[in-house]
């Protein structure tokens, strides 16, 4: 049994996982956390990771290496992994730099194929017994969303740029925001869908991770708080996921934020992300899906521990 570390930093949020790999490749986690750091902030616009960006993020890193080093982890067995606002901006190899000077560890900046089958490898690894194939698994950051509908050892993948950070940014200026912006951000998700390649229409099983989908669940759920093991395999109708996004948007951002189950640093975008995941929703031909805890995070410390 191996002991590692993965740290998945995305455009909105950097998160942690720390665990025990078993011999059969099963995964005990040991700690789960997450900063909201916003390294993404307005690279859609400027292509440029803002440094106020870049020192939330380096914060965020400085804790989870003292957490790590608490934990004892051996360095050749830390992954850290970036996504969609490090492979967009021209000025990455500050973070780079930054990131290993603070871990000891080359960070790698994940393309969107690699995103994908991590989070597809989390997320299936925690089903027993494996669901109805095509099983199509979501995630929605805060650049990308990654789609990939897997058969047997057959995949189709995509990682689209649209993401909760990057698509509030670009549509959704109103406080809460107007029919039309909505209206422009529905379009904006429904051109990137008909271009995906991903036939959402053989979907058999529907499985989202990531923050954006998990606050929801929260939210459908009724929560009192943002509770891992009250949404983890829940298994939610589309129908009423669909309501509640329409019920956030309707929101004002201190609306969303006095909510119990929703992170402060997640209430101005969450809009944005939910339509996304509506829009999802609203393609794959069954009536329900799992929500799972399982994500990019399993994949990267399963990986590890081979």
């Amino acid at each position: 049994m191996s002991t590692v570390a993965a740290i998945d930093c995305g455009t909105n949020s950097i998160k942690v996982l720390i665990g025990h790999v078993r011999a059969d490749g099963t995964l005990d986690v040991v700690l789960r956390d997450s900063r909201v750091v916003r390294l993404g902030q307005d690279v859609d616009r400027t292509g440029v990771l803002a440094d106020e960006a870049l020192e939330r993020t380096f914060a965020a890193v400085d804790e989870f290496a003292a957490v790590i080093r608490e934990h004892g982890v051996d360095p050749a067995r830390v992954r850290f992994c970036a996504t969609s606002a490090s492979r967009d901006a021209s000025n990455a190899d500050v973070f780079r730099e930054g990131v290993r000077r603070r871990l000891g560890v080359e960070p790698e900046v994940l393309s969107g194929d690699e995103e994908a089958a991590l989070v597809f490898a989390g997320a299936i690894a925690a089903q027993d017994p494996t669901p109805a194939e095509p099983v199509l698994v979501v995630d929605i950051g805060g650049g990308s969303t990654e789609l990939v509908l897997g058969e047997g050892s057959a995949r189709q993948s995509v990682s689209m740029d649209i993401g909760s950070v990057r698509l509030h940014e670009r549509h959704l200026h109103s406080d809460p925001p107007t029919r039309a912006e909505v209206a422009a951000c529905v379009a904006d998700i429904d051109r990137h869908l008909d271009d995906c390649g991903v036939d959402l229409g053989r979907t058999r099983t529907a499985i989202g991770t990531s923050g954006t989908i998990k606050t929801i669940a929260c939210g459908v759920l009724a929560l009192g708080s943002y509770d891992r093991d009250a949404f983890d395999g829940a298994v939610l109708s589309n129908d009423r996921t669909m309501a509640h996004v329409d019920r956030l948007l309707a929101m004002t951002v201190e609306e969303r934020r006095a909510l119990p189950f929703m992170h402060p640093g997640r209430a101005d975008v969450i809009g944005a992300g939910a339509l996304i995941w509506s829009r999802i929703l609203a393609r794959v031909p069954v009536p329900e899906h799992l929500v799972s805890e399982a994500d990019i995070l399993h994949g990267m410390a399963a990986a590890i521990g081979r």
